[in-house]
């Protein structure tokens, strides 16, 4: 059984997700090494899927090197690279292995990756695969073929209020929503007030689907400088960077800004929980949790 959807359907608790690193190398050391740094805080990790458009060890292989590990995995599927037939194929294959939390999305554009030159997909897009798996739920493949036994996917999206239209996003939610999805992670994002707008008309039109900020810990001002030029879909005011940049201590500064973007997505309606990407890879990410009130193994 998925403890994300026990404990977002079941009870008031905050949950806590986070990205678990990409695997190039290092083999199943290297994903036990993440799995011991991360499972005393997360109810479940995302297994992404090529994330940024760049190649890497397969979503249902990370995510069942997580599931044997101990760790939950919420495994990523993006459309970019597959379609209708592969997507369907990788629900299989999660089901097979008894993971049940995917998370449907459109995925980046080629360009944002190092292979620019690669063919694009996008035979559905992110609402199209959630009701795909909806579909999948029901005991039967889009074609109608029968799958037995049925999944129990709890069915996860994702979703970028910083990015324009603004007022659309949450117009998209709720198709998400209505296509099966009971949980939203969403963009990293540094504009307080879309977040705020978002949540708030999300609480309202589609009081059912789980909001999940996305909170990332990043060591100066150079990592906000390059999302600001060089990720498509984030934007950070210049007085942000400004901020970091100008510091003393420009760790420091930058973990103070993690910490008031958690507290302050925590204090906004439908917000159910924070999702944590962590690039700095040192004792941070204790801090921050012990910051926001958690202990370590508070989910086993």
């Amino acid at each position: 059984m998925s403890k994300l959807r026990d404990l977002l359907t079941q009870t008031k608790d905050v949950v806590y997700t986070a990205e678990f690193p990409v695997i190039d190398g290092g083999g199943m050391e290297q994903v036990k090494k993440n799995v011991d740094r991360l499972s005393p805080w997360f109810v479940a990790v995302n297994a992404t899927d090529n994330t940024a458009a760049h190649a890497h060890a397969s979503n249902v292989s990370v995510a069942i090197a997580m599931k044997q590990h101990g760790l939950e995995p919420i495994m990523q599927i993006v459309c970019r690279d597959k379609n209708r037939l592969a997507v369907q194929a990788d629900m299989a294959g999660a089901n097979l292995h008894g993971i049940e939390n995917i998370a449907l999305l459109t995925g980046d554009d080629v360009t944002a990756g190092d292979e620019p030159e690669t063919r694009r997909v996008f035979d559905l897009d992110g609402p199209q695969a959630i009701n795909v798996a909806s579909i999948l739920n029901s005991g039967t493949y889009l074609s109608g073929r029968k799958l037995n036994p049925a999944p129990n996917f709890f069915i996860c999206s994702v979703e970028n209020p910083f990015a324009p239209p603004h007022d659309y996003r949450i117009e998209r939610a709720l198709k998400k929503h209505r296509a099966g999805a009971q949980m939203i992670q969403l963009q990293i994002g540094y504009h307080p007030d879309r977040l705020e707008k978002f949540c708030a008309g999300v609480a309202a039109t589609v009081p059912g689907l789980a909001i999940i900020p996305s909170v990332v810990l990043i060591k100066s001002a150079k990592p906000l400088s390059f999302m600001n030029d060089k990720v498509p879909g984030i934007s950070v005011p210049q007085d942000v960077i400004d901020r970091v940049a100008q510091s003393a201590d420009q760790a420091e500064a930058a973990y103070q800004l993690a910490l008031e973007q958690a507290q302050h997505a925590l204090s906004l309606p439908g917000v159910r929980g924070l999702h944590i990407t962590d690039f700095r890879h040192d004792e941070t990410l204790e801090r921050l949790m012990h910051d926001l009130g958690r202990t370590p193994h508070q989910y086993t």
